[in-house]
């Protein structure tokens, strides 16, 4: 598997709040990680660097038999992300410069070809296959809600002028119940994990035609966000993209 990372602050924001890592052990288990900080002046790069450090430490630390199956992968993630999440709530309780601050995050366990996925916020993880394009997330977001009572459709939903609002972030609440979800990665695709300052800027078609032109991994990375960048560039802009296989898709 190859990857590349990219995080940019945009054209409009005068603070990166977005932390991407991806951390690799000698065992080859991987761990990539996006969280995207909100709080604006209220420390939202605070509650994302908190996410990005801790969860690194927690994954160095476990053993690779304490993480052998879907149901220990899902166990662990809940159980560092529970911790987390009261870290940063306690935290803005506790500093009055970080008052309200949280983070969405986007947590994927790489075992093989196999991905498990822990969400919450807006971020989100795409699967590019040579057959189609899977949004594999779903934004905990009130236009979500709005879908599910079926008040608007899908469509709607994508443009609707509240689209941004989201209902469920990291440490702004005193407990937290990620989503997961599982992805079996075939050979050759793409997984491709990325904040709503790109999502919000680039359509699947868009993305998927960036994937197919013919360049290096890092070079399709920098052609996301450059696009997101070109197309306004009001938030910040992260990106974290995994390729399995050498033929393109």
């Amino acid at each position: 598997m190859k990857y590349t990372v990219e995080s940019d602050i945009g054209r409009k924001r005068k603070v990166n709040e977005d932390r991407v890592a991806f951390f690799e052990r000698p065992d080859h288990l991987k761990l990539a990680i996006l969280a995207d900080g909100m709080g604006g002046h209220n420390a939202g790069d605070v509650a994302s660097e908190m996410a990005i450090k801790e969860m690194e430490k927690s994954f160095l630390q476990i053993k690779a038999e304490d993480i052998n199956s879907s149901e220990a992968k899902k166990r662990w993630l809940y159980e560092v992300i529970s911790e987390l999440n009261t870290k940063i709530y306690n935290h803005s309780l506790s500093h009055e410069s970080c008052k309200g601050m949280g983070s969405t995050l986007i947590a994927v366990l790489i075992d093989g070809n196999n991905c498990f996925i822990a969400h919450i916020g807006d971020s989100r993880v795409y699967y590019f296959t040579p057959e189609a394009v899977t949004l594999v997330t779903r934004d905990h977001s009130f236009v979500n809600i709005l879908v599910d009572y079926g008040e608007i459709s899908e469509e709607e939903a994508e443009n609707h002028p509240q689209k941004n609002f989201i209902v469920k972030s990291l440490g702004t609440e005193s407990t937290i119940e990620p989503d997961f979800y599982e992805l079996m990665l075939e050979n050759p695709s793409y997984v491709l994990i990325c904040s709503d300052g790109l999502s919000n800027k680039l359509s699947t078609d868009e993305m998927a035609a960036i994937l197919t032109l013919p360049m290096s991994l890092k070079e399709k990375g920098k052609k996301l966000v450059q696009l997101a960048n070109e197309s306004g560039g009001e938030d910040n802009i992260s990106v974290i993209l995994l390729s399995l296989g050498d033929e393109e898709v």
